[in-house]
């Protein structure tokens, strides 16, 4: 089995152009191929797994992966997948991300020795005289064929910017940039970027003639690897200052028992064969699926020790056995107490269980509540210096916990 044929069995690809071609250049190491990171964070995300993994299979199979830094677009703003418009960031903060993004990604990618480049799309389109881009390019763009693209039909009803609207040109003349300077002949994206990198590869073949072999592949990263990304409206982290190991562990323990498989076809590297023996798992089984992958992405992502620390917590937790020091834990200066002690409302605030009193009021009301697998159904219950120099383990539902020590 080629590495195309690998990507198809994991359920990556979604549509391509020039399938033969691709097939042919991909499994023989010939594809040099480009992704695109807008900078919007200072770190990338689980959503972005998809696209990070896809680079290292494709990259030890002898292709050479192009990460391409958003730093330029990003001062635009993609409107695909949005109801509304994006944060306008400043050019410095744009480039502290870019800088983050970068130190991220070599844990994924070996940039050594030629083997993958790093570039910022900044460099080119920051410098772009707009009337010299309008006749160069525009006129290689039909506006009306730019409205049917879903990316913005989506928008159209509640307003699409004239800023957003010039995306599509920026991100075709990004792979028009790349072909003619890095010999880039192959772009990779979400199925939700399919109109932007068609357009792409038309402005390749109408500026430099059909001859001109540009081809394009998307992925399942719009329906399955954003969504796998974000988690009670928060994006999982993959820099541990966001997202600690043992959260990133237990969001991936937590995936439902329809998508772990599917999670584990697409983001590991276990072989097919392993994973197809999985197949038949029913019950407790899943459980155990769901426990390689939290070890395998977390291993990817942490390293084998975090996420081994990681996979002890949890089962210190959810199994009886193990330990528990590896579990998030908050800190707490004597200064914070009251009369010597802190009451469970702020503790649960103040170890991030809930986002205010309120909401710390009414899951201790629903019985949602416990310290030490004790239920606490009492608002009004404190816990004193000696107790907390020791230790609390703090639990909101099921999969939500937390240490609190006082220093």
């Amino acid at each position: 089995m080629g590495i195309y044929e690998e990507l198809q069995a994991r359920g990556l690809i979604a549509q391509v152009t020039n399938e033969e071609e691709i097939r042919e250049m991909v499994n023989n190491g010939k594809a040099v191929f480009y992704i695109g990171f807008d900078c919007t964070a200072d770190s990338l995300t689980a959503g972005h797994f998809m696209a990070l993994t896809l680079m290292k299979r494709l990259q030890m199979a002898g292709n050479r992966p192009i990460a391409l830094i958003g730093g330029g677009t990003t001062m635009i703003g993609d409107p695909s997948g949005r109801s509304d418009m994006r944060k306008m960031l400043t050019r410095e903060d744009i480039e502290h991300n870019a800088e983050c993004f970068k130190r991220q990604m070599e844990r994924f990618i070996d940039f050594g020795g030629g083997k993958a480049l790093m570039v910022n799309n900044a460099d080119w389109l920051l410098d772009l005289n707009y009337v010299e881009l309008l006749r160069e390019v525009g006129a290689c763009f039909s506006v009306n064929n730019m409205l049917r693209a879903e990316c913005y039909k989506q928008r159209m009803e509640k307003g699409l910017s004239f800023l957003e609207f010039n995306y599509m040109i920026m991100q075709s003349y990004d792979f028009y940039y790349l072909f003619q300077h890095y010999d880039c002949n192959m772009q990779f994206g979400g199925d939700d970027q399919w109109s932007n990198m068609l357009g792409g590869t038309e402005l390749i073949r109408r500026k430099l003639g059909k001859d001109a072999h540009a081809m394009t592949i998307t992925l399942l990263t719009d329906s399955q690897g954003n969504k796998m990304g974000k988690t009670a409206g928060n994006a999982v982290w993959l820099d541990p200052n966001k997202t600690s190991p043992y959260d990133f562990y237990q969001y991936w323990r937590n995936v439902g028992d329809a998508d772990v498989l599917k999670c584990i076809r697409m983001l590991t590297f276990l072989p097919l064969e392993q994973i197809e023996e999985m197949e038949s798992w029913e019950g407790s089984q899943l459980n155990r699926a769901k426990e390689i992958l939290a070890y395998e992405l977390t291993s990817l992502v942490h390293g084998e020790e975090e996420a081994k620390k990681a996979e002890a917590s949890a089962k210190a937790l959810f199994a009886g056995g193990g330990d528990s020091q590896h579990m998030p834990t908050t800190e707490l200066d004597e200064s914070e107490l009251t009369d010597g002690a802190l009451d469970i409302m702020t503790l649960l605030v103040r170890s991030g269980l809930c986002a205010s009193k309120s909401e710390a009021r009414r899951n201790i009301q629903q019985g949602g509540v416990t310290v030490d697998n004790e239920k606490v159904t009492d608002i009004g219950k404190s816990y004193g210096a000696d107790a907390l120099r020791a230790g609390i383990v703090l639990r909101r539902g099921k999969k939500s916990f937390n240490k609190v020590v006082l220093r």
